[in-house]
């Protein structure tokens, strides 16, 4: 055989190797995403066992919406309002923005958390970044995320997982 025949041959080879996992990547043959489905509508008001009782599902339903049409940013802010240490609840006060957190596939999540602080790593926002993303952590929860924190000019504050 030779060399430009091996090449290409190593060429298909990995592109159908390649297809196949990425085909398979969503299948699991223990139903994980029908479990998924199914916890994250229980957890949820109004959510698929709140269906059956006509006065809990019309205030779950009304609940959930404003929850849709809330930022990240707010809904993250009402969950450490709710649940947060005072600490938490003072550096999540600075936080301006969140991206990422809405969509989670628990293979790679990664959520971006903008703050007021500045000075970058050597300003005063390292230590409530490391908070911020604790209590991020407590908000949502992944197999394999990551969560990361930074200043009003784009700068790294800090990370963690979640």
């Amino acid at each position: 055989m030779g060399m430009k025949t091996k090449i290409a041959l190593g060429a298909v080879v990995g592109i159908v190797v390649i297809g196949a996992v990425s085909a398979n990547a969503g299948d699991s043959d223990t139903g994980s995403a029908d479990k998924g489905a199914s916890a994250s509508a229980d957890r949820q008001p109004g959510g698929a066992k709140d269906a059956g009782a006509a006065a809990g599902a019309d205030a779950g339903e009304g609940k959930e919406k404003a929850e849709k049409k809330a930022s990240q940013a707010e809904q993250f802010k009402a969950f450490v309002e709710e649940n947060g240490t005072a600490q938490e609840k003072e550096a999540v006060s600075h936080v301006t923005k969140v991206q990422g957190a809405d969509e989670q596939n628990d293979i790679l999540d990664t959520a971006d958390v903008y703050t007021d602080f500045t000075g970058g790593i050597m300003g005063e926002g390292t230590g409530p970044a490391k908070l911020i993303a604790s209590a991020f952590a407590d908000w949502k929860q992944s197999e394999n995320g990551l969560v990361t924190v930074y200043d009003a000019d784009g700068e790294l504050l800090g990370n963690g997982q979640f």
